[in-house]
C-alpha cells in the first residue's frame, strides 16, 4: 500500500516523471485509465495538466516547445482514443454474457436497457462528456459497446472527446509550466482538479438518491425495456 501512495505522489512530481520514463508512462497511464476495466482509479486529469507542464520546460524531442506539444498532444490522444476502442470492443464482446447473466447486487439488467435507452436519445455526447468525469469515463466505452452503440458514431465521438480533453487539459498546463505561483501551489492545484472533475459524479450519485428515487426494480427493469424496444 506504501509503495502504490508513494507511486501517486510522484505522479505529481513532474522531474520523477521526466527520470523515470517521462511522458511515455503518462501516454501509458492515459491508455489505462480509458481503456481497461481496472483503470478507473488513475489520475488522468491532472497528469494531463502536469504533462503540459513537463512540455514546456523539457526541450524534447524537439527544440521548439510547439513541437513538442503537438507530439505529446497527438501521442496522449491516441492513447486515449485506442483506450477507448478497446473499452468499447470487451463492452461489445461481453455484451451477451452481461445480457444472460443473473441479476446481482453489484450487476443490475435493467442498467444496460437503461443505458442503450441513454444513448440512444443522448447521442454520442455522452461519450464526450464521459471523458471529463473520472471513473465515469472508464466505463462509458465499456457500456456503449455492450449496448451496441454504432461503431462509427462512437468512433466521431470517441476522437472529438480525446481531442478536447487531451489538447485542453495539456495546453493549459503548458502555458502555465512557467510560472513560478503554479509551480509553488502545484499541489493545491491538483486538488481542485480533482475537486473540479468528481463533484459533477458525485452531485449526480446524491441528488439522484435523495430526489429520484427509484421504482420497484422489476417495474423499472420492464419499463427500460419497453422504452428500448
Amino acid at each position: 500500500m506504501d509503495s502504490i501512495i508513494a507511486f501517486f505522489q510522484h505522479l505529481t512530481d513532474a522531474q520523477w516523471l521526466m527520470d523515470n520514463g517521462g511522458l511515455y508512462v503518462v501516454v501509458l497511464i492515459i491508455f489505462a485509465e480509458t481503456g481497461l476495466f481496472i483503470g478507473f482509479f488513475l489520475p488522468g486529469d491532472y497528469l494531463l495538466f502536469i504533462a503540459g507542464m513537463v512540455v514546456a520546460a523539457a526541450p524534447e524531442p524537439f527544440a521548439t516547445p510547439l513541437f513538442n506539444l503537438i507530439y505529446w498532444c497527438t501521442l496522449l490522444s491516441g492513447a486515449a482514443i485506442i483506450g477507448n476502442s478497446v473499452g468499447y470492443w470487451f463492452g461489445k464482446r461481453s455484451g451477451p454474457y452481461l445480457f444472460e447473466r443473473k441479476d446481482t447486487w453489484l450487476f443490475k439488467k435493467k442498467h444496460i436497457y437503461q443505458a442503450k435507452h441513454f444513448y440512444e436519445k443522448r447521442g454520442g455526447i455522452a461519450i464526450v462528456i464521459a471523458r471529463f468525469l473520472p471513473v465515469v469515463r472508464t466505463f462509458a466505452p465499456i457500456v456503449a459497446g455492450v449496448v451496441k452503440m454504432d461503431f462509427k458514431k462512437f468512433t466521431l465521438y470517441n476522437v472529438s472527446g480525446a481531442l478536447l480533453w487531451v489538447f485542453g487539459l495539456v495546453a493549459l498546463g503548458f502555458a502555465l509550466g512557467n510560472n513560478a505561483w503554479v509551480k509553488e501551489h502545484l499541489e493545491y492545484i491538483v486538488i481542485g482538479i480533482i475537486v473540479v472533475t468528481t463533484t459533477p459524479v458525485l452531485f449526480k450519485m446524491i441528488w439522484g438518491k435523495f430526489h429520484h428515487p427509484h421504482p420497484h426494480p422489476l417495474e423499472e427493469e420492464k419499463k427500460a425495456e419497453q422504452e428500448v424496444l
